[in-house]
């Protein structure tokens, strides 16, 4: 018989393995096969085995995996000792879900989840954004997942703990996925295009995060496959197909259609109303004015009914929810002006004489509610365009990113889609191609573009075992290249999530907009009603008339939208703008922090020097070069990830030393290393290190360090069984482009700080080739930690730049932390920026960016709150008393609609800055 079970723990196809050679040593087991992807294991036995029994295996076998409930049961063996299925008992289990907003999400969560045949009963928890599943057998929680999305419900569920890393992969599949600009209901998306139920403003769609390309028979369209080949049917060669629309094109060609109609009706309306301003009013003679008021009523029907629409459905949605928006002003302003013309064309006689034309009618407002709807209908429309342009970094990326690659097969090569490569696959790059994913090469050496990763222009030359990345370019020669990371892995689909994420991520700048934008339709629609009174009975003859237009002119020119757009406009132009220069930002409240910062604390060793140490010597008590003990601590830093231990390493290969393996291996933060090779107890460090192992340190060789490290040498100490041995000399040159990076910093009024772990020697001879304003030697990774509480304590605005794991702890305390992209993953999740490059002139670039977006967002919200705080008193007539001025609501409909597109237009100049 054939067990299912859900196996977790496993992280690699190493864990694979043990768990199958632990499992297979039972007896009752004939075949074990896990499957690490889906987190599973498949077990085929002669006769049950229990499950604590299955578990007690691992653990005797030293996994500290977990195996659990049976999922499914295949019997195929009549014959065995137990056939039978094992029994399934009701399981209940708890998980958070975000992206609730009422109880209908509730209802739709509940639904979706009970049609698994596993699940027994859903009860979701809006309040505590919880739910609790009961099942009869396990369901993995990437199918509950995978069900929300199927139902068309971008929730994200997830256990308890773990929200933002489900967020982010929820958001991989891209294309059909839909947000607000404004973002006002956070993270929540929706699964087809539309208007947000809050600021009615047109859903956005998400850009696609990975680039994938179909494939089609040119005789046979219906033939479509997910890579290269031959159809099934004609066995003609399959063509890549054409992209499909995206939703904004499909949004903007919609809304262009309707402004044509819009366009075609109110242009008549307009003329028929102006009419007496033409010399002679031909039209008079054509028709009574009664008739042309029926003309202009049946002109309209196409332009409110149909054209513009969408916008009194927005307004009804907006009053039914109560979330009050620029279309709730809109639907009120031009409904009303529309009614009031009907009836006075119905029932003339019920308005008073000041409403009337000189001929008895009473005059009628299609024209204004015509151009008004056109108006704001324009606006939409270049709103959508601009729109599409805003996340064009993101798209841009997208296009570095290659469909197919050449694979390298025994057979000869051959071209597959890019999503059929897996790890370890060796793939063949030539001349001008762009690389398929993340590698080294095995076989060759080029000259690679990497500008559009780095933003630097200069080709970077690649040899073998050097590193390559997804999206960049290979120049003249020809490569193999072995897949290291692949799919959403590479460094390329890395950057687009993050600035997808980045991107509508709120700045702190933003909250005061949010308050002022909930208040502000209710205070708008107020002074309209105020407006209204005051001309009522202050105002001149006929001042029915001069009120109702002048409350209708307030309605109209108010624009919440414009306060809405200001910040995530600049933030997402900003975000993707830095993408390009290989400044990678993670949330917008980073880009806020780095136009305030004062201080910028950096360590030494591969940030301000290359990170690429060398040995130079490695020197014993007789003042000779030793490969014995080169030999020692090698091995000892053989497991170690610090740059100075991969030199060391790096130093014994070249002397082809075969290295022994290390016991009892000690990392001393910020000290050194320490453990057993070949039976004698060995340490490397600084002489704080020897100081704690009780290992004397000869005052001849304490010279002989001495004048190294004043050499800006960082120099190791090397103790066998307690004794110093001798000393390892290793030389970290210092990156040509810190010196010039610093300046600029300095120059901007950023004070530099060096925080090392290097001894005081070596960290004073840097500090004063780079001019810096402080530094401090021999410092532990807490220290680091203080020192930024430190300066924090003070109102100072700390921004942190590390590559290390000792660095992560700063990096997160800081109050902008910058890893270096060429660092550790953990440094690189601590941080809010990211340099791909891995230089201190990318810092450079992030705080001018910072800044640069600082300006935009400040100037998009002056813009948007002088319009509102001038044009409403304007529009409610606090001119015409001095100076006899009043705003017709068509030029406050038209100033309403460029005032959005303004702070659009305006966020899209930051695709012009030069940050290098």
């Amino acid at each position: 018989m054939i067990h299912k079970y859900k196996l977790t723990g496993m992280r690699c196809n190493g864990c694979k393995n043990n768990a199958e050679k632990a499992l297979s040593a039972l007896e009752e087991i004939t075949k074990v096969t896990a499957d690490l992807k889906n987190e599973s294991v498949e077990i085929e036995m002669k006769s049950h085995v229990p499950l604590e029994k299955l578990q007690q295996r691992l653990s005797d076998a030293g996994l500290k995996y977990k195996i659990s409930t049976i999922s499914d049961t295949i019997p195929i063996n009549t014959g065995s000792d137990d056939p039978r299925p094992a029994k399934k008992e009701n399981m209940q289990h708890n998980y958070s879900i975000s992206g609730m907003t009422c109880v209908g999400c509730k209802t739709n969560v509940e639904s979706a989840l009970s049609a698994l045949p596993q699940i027994t009963k859903v009860t979701a928890d809006l309040k505590n954004e919880a739910v609790t599943i009961e099942m009869n057998s396990h369901v993995p929680l990437e199918k509950l997942q995978e069900t929300l999305l199927k139902a068309g419900l971008h929730y994200t569920i997830n256990m308890p703990g773990h929200e933002k890393h489900q967020t982010a992969k929820l958001q991989e599949p891209g294309n059909g996925i839909f947000y607000c600009p404004m973002h006002c209901e956070g993270e929540k998306t929706y699964d087809q295009a539309g208007s947000c139920p809050v600021c009615g403003m047109d859903l956005v769609e998400q850009p696609k995060l990975h680039a994938t390309t179909q494939y089609t028979c040119p005789m046979h369209p219906e033939i479509i496959k997910d890579g290269p080949g031959s159809c099934p049917i004609c066995g003609m060669d399959l063509v890549p197909m054409e992209p499909t629309e995206s939703a904004e094109d499909k949004t903007y060609n919609k809304l262009l259609k309707k402004m044509k109609i819009a366009i075609l009706f109110t242009v008549p309306i307009f003329i028929i109303a102006m009419a007496e301003l033409i010399p002679g009013h031909p039209l008079g003679k054509l028709f009574s004015q009664v008739t042309w008021n029926w003309i202009q009523l049946i002109l309209s029907l196409p332009v409110v009914f149909y054209a513009c629409w969408m916008f009194f459905e927005r307004a009804w949605t907006s009053i039914k929810t109560m979330n009050l928006n620029m279309f709730t002003l809109i639907g009120i302003g031009t409904g009303v002006a529309w009614l009031f013309s009907i009836g006075a064309m119905l029932f003339p006689d019920i308005f008073p004489e000041q409403f009337k034309t000189e001929s008895g009618t009473v005059f009628v407002y299609f024209e204004a509610t015509t151009v008004i709807l056109t108006l704001v209908l324009l606006g939409q429309l270049m709103e959508a365009r601009a729109h599409s342009q805003t996340s064009g970094a993101i798209k841009e990326l997208l296009k570095l990113a290659p469909t197919e690659a050449t694979l390298v097969t025994p057979d000869g090569d051959k071209i597959i889609a890019i999503q059929n490569i897996k790890k370890g696959d060796l793939l063949r790059v030539k001349p001008g191609d762009k690389i398929p994913v993340d590698g080294i090469i095995t076989e060759g050496s080029s000259s690679v573009d990497e500008s559009m990763i780095t933003g630097e222009p200069i080709p970077v030359d690649k040899n073998m075992d050097d590193p390559v990345s997804s999206g960049t370019i290979n120049g003249t020669q020809s490569f193999i290249m072995q897949a290291q990371k692949v799919g959403s892995e590479t460094l390329l689909s890395q950057i687009i999530q993050m600035v997808n994420n980045a991107s509508r991520s709120k700045a702190p700048i933003q909250k005061l907009a949010d308050k002022i934008s909930k208040y502000f339709v209710p205070i708008v629609i107020l002074v309209a009603i105020v407006t209204f009174f005051v001309w009522r009975y202050f105002g001149p003859e006929p001042a029915l008339v001069y009120a109702f237009v002048n409350a209708i002119a307030v309605l109209i020119i108010a624009c919440p939208c414009a306060l809405g757009l200001a910040t995530p406009m600049s933030v997402m132009v900003g975000v993707g703008k830095g993408a390009q220069n290989g400044v990678l930002i993670k949330n917008a409240e980073a880009l806020e922090n780095l136009n305030k910062v004062d201080i910028l604390i950096t360590d030494k060793t591969g940030t301000i020097t290359e990170g690429k140490p060398s040995v130079e010597k490695v020197i014993n008590l007789a003042g000779i070069y030793d490969k014995d003990l080169l030999h020692d601590i090698a091995a000892l830093n053989k497991y170690s990830e610090h740059p100075l231990a991969e030199a060391i390493v790096q130093k014994a290969e070249e002397e082809n030393i075969k290295i022994a393996d290390a016991q009892n291996f000690k990392a001393v933060k910020g000290k050194g290393v320490t453990g057993v090779v070949q039976a004698q107890d060995i340490a490397v460090g600084n002489k704080k290190l020897m100081q704690q192992i009780n290992a004397y340190i000869p005052e001849e060789i304490e010279k002989q360090v001495a004048a190294e490290q004043n050499h800006g040498k960082t120099v190791s100490y090397i103790s066998v069984e307690q004794k110093v041995q001798g000393y390892v000399t290793i030389f970290d040159a210092i990156k040509e482009t810190s010196k010039q990076a610093i300046q600029k910093l300095q120059n901007q009024g950023i004070d530099v700080i060096m925080i090392t772990g290097d001894n005081k020697r070596t960290a004073k001879y840097v500090a004063d080739q780079l001019h810096l304003a402080d530094f401090q030697a021999e410092a532990l990774p807490e220290d680091k930690l203080q020192v930024i509480k430190k300066l924090q304590a003070q109102g100072k605005i700390v921004a942190m730049a590390g590559d290390g794991i000792n660095d992560a702890p700063a990096l997160a305390q800081s109050n902008v932390g910058i890893a270096m992209g060429t660092g550790t993953d953990v440094a690189i999740e601590s941080s809010e920026v990211t340099l791909v490059k891995g230089d201190l002139m990318g810092i450079v670039k992030a705080t001018k960016l910072g800044k640069a977006v600082m300006k935009n967002i400040k100037q998009n919200l002056f813009f948007a709150f002088i319009y509102n705080i001038l044009g409403v008193p304007i529009a409610a007539g606090v001119l015409f008393p001095v100076f006899g001025l009043l705003l017709s609501p068509m030029i406050a409909a038209a100033a309403m609609s460029f005032s959005s597109v303004s702070v659009i237009v305006n966020a899209l100049r930051l695709r012009k800055l030069k940050l290098s």
